[in-house]
């Protein structure tokens, strides 16, 4: 296990300094997951994902990418990073009656997009949460993790 890098020797918050680590490609994929009780998620199978506000893939995509574009402004120790690339997919699982958020960010750069990831699968799901919490508030955010990132230091890629 490494060591806390946002800390300094003592103890105090701090940024840490990129300015000398080269800039390489890197990449992070993140996963959540959205749980919907059972009546409810038919509901939305039959409608094609979409409620009286519209498609909640649609708008949780845009609120998703969006996300992971302001990471630097949500979590205060992000470096701003001029992602080359954002994709979020959207997969039912109807066995379990949830949707699985998938995304991959790209950046050509000092820092990885491990946050970004991260960032854009919870946005994503408060997303499709505030757009069906008039049908149910018993809707479940879960299991948002990092799956893989690679460039840098070290790669990581987690048991999902």
């Amino acid at each position: 296990m490494g060591e806390l890098s946002h800390l300094d020797e003592q103890g105090k918050s701090r940024m840490v300094d990129v300015g000398e680590k080269a800039v390489t490609w890197r990449v992070a994929v993140a996963q959540a997951r959205v749980w919907f009780p059972a009546m409810l998620y038919e509901k939305l199978q039959q409608t094609q994902l979409t409620t009286a506000k519209g498609s909640i893939v649609d708008t949780a995509n845009i609120a998703g990418i969006m996300a992971a574009k302001r990471t630097a402004e949500l979590i205060p120790m992000c470096h701003p990073l001029p992602i080359d690339f954002c994709q979020l997919n959207f997969t039912p699982d109807d066995q379990s009656h949830s949707l699985i958020i998938r995304a991959e960010v790209r950046v050509n750069h000092k820092t990885g997009v491990e946050m970004e990831a991260l960032t854009a699968v919870s946005v994503a799901a408060l997303t499709i949460y505030d757009m069906c919490k008039a049908l149910s508030h018993d809707i479940r955010i879960h299991d948002v993790q990092l799956l893989k990132k690679s460039g840098g230091k070290s790669d990581f890629k987690g048991d999902s």
